[in-house]
């Protein structure tokens, strides 16, 4: 078990229950944090993340909702407001792609969808954690944004990309706004990563030519994100703020 220097904090992890996301829940309660695993429509692998961490001796609780709509997010932040714990570190992890399709193909309503997912929900979310940080000033916002929002993301990625080039930029806003209050906040910007995000939208021959474009030659593992996510809440980063952190095995160097 890893040091316990998250011990008596509350982690809310988005879209926690596969990949990234359920990685940044094992590792922050391996750490001692009390996690909140926020899922969609996986309960399976939510509860499955959960069991893992009490089998480990740590605790936590499922919380599910639609963040893909502005009803499903006001209605799960509303919940959020009344949690016996307030939160200490939010790890604002929901997204998806939804859907590639070539740009004169996207309608308004995949372009909404996929920014009310990546973007809206962190902004209300965030919205909604905040001032129970503020009371105690002290707080970890880490918003999860993507290599896409550097160069553009592949065809058929435009929404997303867009959308996490605007989280990146709020993350910037957020930590003008909150530095000085005592709120650490920052982003991580995954490269490539071998999840089933990659395996439902990326074609093998797409992911190898990344690999071949990456001077580490692999792609890249959820525990490479989450151990960023841990030092970003750590003592060590208590001067970094409103970073957006590459975490591409070099594929893309800023």
């Amino acid at each position: 078990m890893a040091e316990k220097e998250f011990d008596g904090r509350t982690a809310l992890i988005t879209g926690a229950s596969s990949g990234i996301g359920a990685e940044a829940a094992l590792r922050l309660a391996a750490h001692g944090a009390y996690t909140l695993i926020h899922y969609g429509k996986n309960q399976t692998g939510a509860e499955e993340v959960l069991e893992k961490i009490r089998g480990a001796g740590g605790d936590g609780e499922l919380i599910s909702a639609n963040l893909s709509t502005v009803s499903g997010i006001m209605e799960f932040t509303n919940a959020l407001r009344v949690l016996p714990k307030p939160i200490d570190i939010l790890v604002n992890n929901a997204g998806s792609l939804i859907e590639r399709k070539p740009f004169l193909e996207i309608t308004e309503p995949l372009w909404s969808e996929v920014f009310t997912l990546n973007l809206t929900s962190a902004f209300l979310v965030t919205q909604a954690v905040l001032p129970a940080m503020l009371q105690r000033s002290r707080g970890w916002v880490i918003n999860i944004s993507s290599v896409a929002a550097r160069f553009g993301g592949g065809i058929g990625a435009i929404a997303y990309a867009s959308s996490k080039a605007a989280l990146s930029t709020m993350t910037k806003g957020l930590a003008r706004e909150f530095a000085a209050k005592g709120i650490n906040i920052n982003a991580v910007s995954p490269g490539t990563i071998d999840t089933n995000y990659h395996k439902k939208f990326s074609k093998p021959e797409a992911l190898a030519s990344v690999v071949a474009a990456t001077p580490l030659q692999r792609l890249g593992a959820a525990d490479d994100i989450s151990g960023v996510i841990i030092f970003l809440c750590s003592e060590g980063a208590r001067f970094i703020h409103g970073q957006v952190i590459e975490v591409n095995g070099g594929f893309l160097m800023v």
